[in-house]
């Protein structure tokens, strides 16, 4: 009786709820969200609060699923990666085809929701996000050109622009600046943490800056992106979207940035130039949350007071269009 040993082998999912939460890269959506709310909030009129937050939930399930198709496509240089091969899909918790299923789920469910509860240009964007990401980044930049980040970046770039849409049904000068800034500010971010694992991206065949044009190139392009970066995060407060204590603010994390940037283009060899990488990695991250979260900040605190103040009061009528 040889049933058993004779039965052609069946992958069985092991995936739990958090292998799948892993597929939609929490850490991403989060960065998302906060952008995305940013863009919404720099609309001329306050979006409804039922709106603007079912607006947010698309956009962050849309920006799961992009990274769920990610991890289905790039499964096999995560399996070689030191920082991804504890992925889910590498470790066989959940199986390609399992993952491609739910992003291609959660993508149309995340598109038609935000053309329901806000705009179909909203949504159509949201749907152009994902495939940017998915086909353009993932499947053709990422593994063809050491401008990979450069141009894909765009993709992790768009969440306010799709915000500012589902507030308004329109674009603006303002929503498109903070989308330049998180674009000019991708490159500097990501290479820093490449220079220190160009030979995990080199195993990989991933054509990363450091490890196609040398450290020394990329270093010097690490600081030309950050010389553009430092006066364009002060672009808000000139163009009138932002307060003076933006504009402050924007100016000293600008120069900041620069000295970080510079330090790495400095100091090019030993620890020391290593730990110059790290500090500015770390410190981008820093960079880019203060300035968004001080756009949030000041355009939150006073819609919040006048919903006290409307619930209070009763003057409900015309608040929110």
């Amino acid at each position: 009786m040889t049933f058993i040993s004779q039965a052609p082998s069946v992958s069985i999912s092991s995936a739990g709820p958090s292998d799948y939460f892993a597929l939609l890269k929490p850490r991403v959506m989060s960065l998302v969200i906060f952008t995305a709310l940013a863009g919404m909030l720099i609309a001329p009129d306050p979006v409804h609060p039922i709106v603007g937050f079912a607006s947010l939930l698309a956009i962050a399930v849309g920006a799961g699923a992009s990274g769920a198709l990610n991890m289905w496509y790039d499964a096999d240089i995560d399996a070689v990666m030191k920082r991804t091969a504890k992925r889910p899909i590498p470790l066989g918790r959940v199986m390609p085809n399992e993952a491609l299923a739910f992003g291609l789920t959660l993508s149309f469910l995340s598109v038609f929701t935000l053309g329901i509860v806000a705009n179909w240009l909203a949504a159509g964007f949201l749907a152009f996000t994902i495939f940017f990401y998915v086909v353009i980044y993932t499947m053709w930049l990422k593994r063809s050109t050491p401008q990979n980040i450069v141009i894909g970046g765009a993709a992790g770039a768009f969440p306010p622009m799709v915000g500012y849409a589902a507030a308004t049904g329109h674009f603006s000068l303002s929503s498109f600046i903070l989308f330049a800034i998180i674009f000019i500010w991708t490159p500097p971010h990501f290479w820093a943490l490449a220079l220190g694992r160009s030979e995990d991206y080199r195993q990989a065949g991933i054509p990363m800056m450091p490890n196609v044009k040398g450290a020394a190139r990329t270093r010097l392009e690490i600081l030309l992106y950050t010389l553009l970066l430092a006066p364009l995060g002060v672009a808000p407060w000139l163009l009138g979207f932002a307060s003076f204590v933006y504009g402050m603010l924007s100016i000293a994390l600008g120069a900041a940035m620069l000295f970080f940037a510079a330090r790495v283009y400095i100091v090019q060899e030993g620890p020391s130039a290593d730990r110059h990488a790290k500090a500015l990695f770390g410190f981008s991250i820093l960079y880019l949350f203060l300035l968004f979260a001080e756009i949030v900040v000041e355009r939150l605190v006073p819609i919040v007071v006048a919903m006290g103040a409307w619930l209070t009061s009763g003057m409900f009528p015309g608040f929110f269009h």
